[in-house]
């Protein structure tokens, strides 16, 4: 297996644990941990002997706690457009049409580019004290990584307008009421369990068959692909806005923005 230095992949049969392992940055993810996660997919892919992932957050605080926002900083319009599109194609999009069962287990704070990861996922299981959310128009842009699409696919235009619009961190138990998580569980300890007992269910079930029922249940969704072009180009559109550096000031500066 590959070494990384933002990210481990660890073993249990026929389950591959991957674990985004920044705990000192709340596992934010700048350029180099989405690189190793597209790579950490590759290699799974192409491994026989596994059949389910579990993609989860090191430490007791964070699933991912958002996008490094010290790296949009001195982005441009173009540049934002590429990263965005970066992100969808190499990691959102691969983690989305993955034809292996991916399940991610939310440990805490799922936010941004967090939640958005976690909504690539097949599945999503929180711990109770986990909180979700996508924040991004604290700092004058939108999701940039599949957000706008997914969580509608998810909880419908009104629930997905809501949290995008208010920027609104919601509580587990809210998220599973609308639709955001499959499962809840009450303590840590749980998390992991209750994610490998559902792979161990499909484990049973054929691969093949599997593969195809993502797949086929993918492609009716696909014209979220015009949204996610539209997403792509919004936005990059918002990195030229005086609204973005100022919102990207304020995070920075640890203020509240003044729009």
């Amino acid at each position: 297996m590959n070494t990384f230095n933002n990210i481990t992949i660890d073993k249990d049969g026929k389950t591959a644990v991957v674990t985004i392992n920044r705990p000192s940055k709340m596992n934010a993810l700048n350029a180099a941990t989405l690189s190793e996660i597209a790579q950490a997919f590759h290699v799974l892919e192409a491994d026989n002997e596994v059949r389910g992932i579990i993609l989860t957050g090191a430490g007791e605080k964070a699933f991912v706690a958002g996008a490094d926002i010290q790296e949009f900083v001195h982005l441009n319009k173009e540049e934002a457009t590429q990263l965005s599109r970066r992100g969808h194609e190499e990691v959102m999009n691969v983690i989305y049409n993955f034809r292996k069962p991916v399940i991610a287990a939310i440990n805490g704070f799922a936010l941004g580019g967090g939640l958005e990861l976690a909504l690539a996922c097949h599945l999503r299981i929180a711990v109770e004290s986990a909180k979700v959310g996508l924040p991004e128009v604290s700092l004058g842009i939108i999701p940039g990584y599949g957000g706008t699409q997914r969580l509608t696919a998810l909880v419908g235009r009104g629930k997905a307008l809501e949290m995008i619009m208010t920027g609104d961190m919601i509580t587990a138990t809210e998220a599973y009421q609308w639709g955001v998580l499959n499962h809840v569980v009450t303590e840590a300890e749980d998390l992991l369990p209750k994610a490998k007992s559902i792979l161990e269910r499909t484990y049973l079930r054929s691969a093949t068959a599997i593969g195809a029922a993502i797949e086929a249940v993918n492609a009716g969704i696909q014209d979220s692909a015009v949204g996610s072009e539209a997403e792509i180009r919004l936005f990059g559109e918002c990195f030229g806005s005086e609204d973005m550096k100022e919102g990207v000031a304020a995070f920075l500066e640890k203020r509240q923005p003044n729009f």
